[in-house]
């Protein structure tokens, strides 16, 4: 769910990067490639719309986090997805280029879900009230979604949840759990033994009873690590590219606001926050979309996510090569996924 804090020791050398410009006015439909903001209690949010406009069907995108970035999306996978229809990259409130005072007593996943909705009537304002919507919720993105149709689900043709955390609340204690079966098994395949013997030690320092938001942070850095030794050892595929690029952000901004949004909803989402049982009321159209080796969310999640779900036209692929990520890990058969929901749905 956080993104990882390494990133961010090189980012914040290099602020001079230019802001990303100002909002474009081609709104084409054969091409787009438009910037909106959207005005919502106190907060200024950049969506970036790109691709193929022509049905006005849009794929919305709710970034990981919190305090990730809607063009981190971007790579192999959602160009293809923006060959066939408009995609929605936004900037959530204390996220990305977003702008606004946030504070402990006004920054609630509620308010967050309303910007979502909020977005919404924006770009049925620059394209028209005919335009359809599908939302897409990646990480952190997997509890926004659920907070945004619980709110309002009319509004989207259907739901795409990928390696979602809809219940932060208990993720604390499937880390644990997760962390002693794939430590146990690659250390009996011989594999990178000196890491997951390390991941015990970490596992005895760490609260077993009561979830703390250092333990928990401790978890979280511990669970991207394990991705990239299962990388190596070809339990998940190399990412080439994909992701957030140094050109589309300024770096001081976007880690401002990612420090900024995490000290303010961590405590309120971790071992409090759970949409399990709500996930009964979502009857839109869902796809859950999950990566095998996700140590970040594990899989357990996924076939959680798709029981509760309450639509009757509901699908879970796992992605056999693929950890939180499977956009850039499996980017051909993500793109496939998406676009196969999306035909049949819009």
């Amino acid at each position: 769910m956080n993104l990882p804090t390494n990133t961010f020791k090189i980012v914040l050398l290099l602020f001079s990067v230019l802001f990303i410009g100002s909002c474009s006015n081609d709104h084409t439909l054969g091409n787009l490639d438009a910037t909106v903001f959207v005005r919502h209690k106190d907060a200024d949010m950049p969506a970036y719309i790109r691709g193929n406009g022509t049905e006005k069907v849009f794929l919305i995108t709710l970034h990981g986090g919190p305090g990730g970035a809607g063009l981190g999306f971007q790579g192999n996978a959602f160009d293809q997805i923006e060959d066939n229809y408009g995609v929605v990259y936004f900037d959530q409130r204390g996220s990305g280029m977003s702008q606004g005072s946030y504070s402990e007593d006004d920054v609630t996943i509620d308010l967050m879900a309303e910007d979502v909705l909020a977005l919404v009537k924006v770009l049925k304002r620059v394209y028209g009230d005919d335009s359809r919507f599908f939302l897409l919720g990646h990480s952190w993105g997997g509890a926004l979604g659920p907070a945004t149709l619980l709110k309002d689900q009319d509004e989207f043709l259907g739901w795409i949840n990928v390696d979602g955390s809809h219940s932060p609340k208990d993720l604390y204690f499937e880390y644990i759990r997760n962390f002693e079966r794939v430590a146990a098994t690659q250390i009996e395949l011989g594999n990178s033994v000196r890491f997951w013997e390390s991941v015990f030690d970490e596992l005895d320092r760490v609260d077993r009873n009561r979830v703390t938001l250092d333990d928990f942070n401790t978890l979280n850095r511990l669970a991207f690590d394990a991705e990239e030794y299962l990388t190596d050892d070809g339990f998940i595929k190399k990412v080439e590219n994909g992701g957030i690029s140094v050109s589309d952000y300024n770096l001081l901004t976007f880690v401002w606001n990612l420090l900024k949004i995490q000290s303010i909803l961590d405590d309120d989402f971790i071992g409090k926050l759970s949409f399990t049982e709500a996930l009964s009321e979502i009857t839109i159209p869902s796809l859950v979309l999950w990566g095998r080796y996700d140590m970040v969310v594990p899989e357990f999640y996924a076939q959680e996510a798709f029981e509760n779900l309450g639509s009757v036209n509901k699908r879970m692929v796992i992605f056999e090569q693929s950890g939180h990520s499977p956009m850039f890990s499996e980017s051909n058969q993500f793109a496939e996924e998406v676009l196969r929901f999306m035909d049949e749905n819009k």
